[in-house]
């Protein structure tokens, strides 16, 4: 499994490095594809007025996608260069973001959930935001709109699809009716998710998902596929002999690649 679908760089402002630096660390960790997947301009808060350095500017986009596409035929002979793209989902805001998904070559689209309204629950300088609310009603608003991006018709996959758990907010109630909606959501409408290595690295202390949530995703006959959701180069593919343990173990036997919006599956 030497493949990475999940990776940031310096144009969404809380990444470092060039595309080109991630693209230099999958060859010399001997991945067969890396996937290119900035996040998607902000839509429905003032970039100006929010917090800073949230996402890609939005006259930086038609340049991210075109070095992308400079990188994919320079380095033909090394790697395979997948394009893609994070599509932030933003209830109400289906028809923005299918602009973004429909004007560009994408081999991917991602559909992760950030925002619930106005707050992006995976950013830690808003994690304040959590204080006086009902930790099972965010999780019941976080879950819904994962059905909701799963029913969209834009994305190819769900990322991380339980990052809501990112700063070790759990609720006392069961979330397992929460989660197996969500994936039978993702099952009825075709997509794939993601075993997203970044998770270890958070106050939630595993990947997303959880190995229940994955084991259940198995049940559902969900394909996946990994990313290491890396903002530094250094962290491309990290994890990626755990994340492979883990999807055997959960009795997975195939990965899921993508190329022009069209999903394959590799042995693992």
């Amino acid at each position: 499994m030497r493949i990475d679908y999940h990776t940031h760089h310096y144009r969404c402002g809380h990444a470092v490095g060039s595309l080109e630096e991630y693209v230099q660390s999958a060859i010399a960790k001997g991945l067969t594809h890396i996937g290119l997947s900035d996040h998607m301009p902000l839509l429905h808060v003032d970039p100006a007025d929010y917090y800073p350095e949230m996402a890609m500017p939005m006259e930086e986009l038609p340049r991210y996608v075109e070095e992308c596409l400079t990188l994919k035929e320079k380095y033909k002979d090394k790697i395979a260069i997948r394009v893609g793209l994070e599509g932030d989902y933003i209830e109400g805001y289906e028809e923005k973001i299918a602009d973004f998904v429909h004007a560009y070559p994408w081999d991917y689209v991602i559909g992760s959930v950030h925002f619930l309204g106005t707050w992006d629950v995976t950013d830690f300088r808003q994690v304040h935001q959590w204080e006086g609310r009902s930790v099972i009603e965010v999780y019941e608003q976080y879950y819904d709109a994962v059905q909701k991006a799963a029913a969209a018709g834009l994305y190819d996959f769900i990322g991380h699809i339980d990052a809501i758990k990112r700063f070790g907010y759990r609720p006392e109630e069961d979330t397992t009716e929460l989660e197996d909606r969500a994936l039978a959501a993702v099952a009825k409408n075709g997509l794939a998710i993601e075993l997203n290595a970044a998770g270890i690295h958070t106050a939630a202390k595993e990947m997303y998902p959880s190995r229940r949530m994955l084991e259940r995703a198995r049940a559902y006959d969900i394909p996946i596929t990994f990313g290491s959701d890396a903002h530094h180069p250094d962290r491309v593919a990290q994890k990626g002999d755990e994340a492979e343990a883990m999807l055997k173990n959960a009795g997975f036997t195939h990965i899921a690649t993508f190329t022009g919006r069209k999903r394959q599956q590799a042995p693992l």
